[in-house]
C-alpha cells in the first residue's frame, strides 16, 4: 500500500484579489509544477498550526488562516498518495519570498488555469475559479 501523506496548502489572497502561486523546484517531487504553498502535517500537529509553520519556513512570512478547509482532495501519485487540505489565509506580517520554490507569482482567479498545476492542486484551483 502506498504511503498516505497529509499536506496543507495555503490559498493566500492579496488586496488586489490575486492569489499566490508557487512553482515547485526541479529537485522537489512533482517538479516544475505549480502549487499552493504549504507542506506536510507533522504528528500531533493541527492543520492550521502546520500551515502557519510551513509558510513561515517556506516563504518567511506570517499568515492568519480561516478556520475551515476550503478544499479537501486525495490524489494518488505513482509512489505515494496525498491528502491535500487547502485553506484560505491572509498575510499578517512580512512578504513571501521563495526559498524552496523556483518562483512565486500573484495571479487573478481567471488566470489560474494558465499555469501547469500539480495534479493534487487542480480541484482547489477549479473551485477557486468557479467562486464568485
Amino acid at each position: 500500500m502506498k504511503k498516505l501523506v497529509k499536506v496543507v496548502a495555503a490559498i493566500i489572497e492579496n488586496d488586489q484579489n490575486e492569489i499566490l502561486c508557487a512553482l515547485r523546484s526541479p529537485v522537489m517531487s512533482v517538479p516544475n509544477r505549480w502549487e499552493f504553498p504549504g507542506g506536510k502535517v507533522e504528528k500531533d500537529e493541527d492543520i492550521y498550526s502546520a500551515l502557519e509553520r510551513e509558510i513561515a519556513e517556506e516563504l518567511g512570512c506570517k499568515i492568519e488562516t480561516e478556520h475551515h478547509v476550503f478544499n479537501d482532495h486525495t490524489h494518488e501519485y505513482d509512489t505515494f498518495t496525498v491528502n491535500l487540505l487547502s485553506i484560505k489565509c491572509k498575510i499578517v506580517e512580512g512578504s513571501p519570498k521563495a526559498s524552496e520554490h523556483s518562483k512565486l507569482v500573484w495571479l487573478k482567479r481567471e488566470n489560474l488555469e494558465s499555469l501547469k498545476w500539480a495534479p493534487a492542486d487542480i480541484p482547489a484551483v477549479e473551485q477557486l475559479m468557479n467562486e464568485k
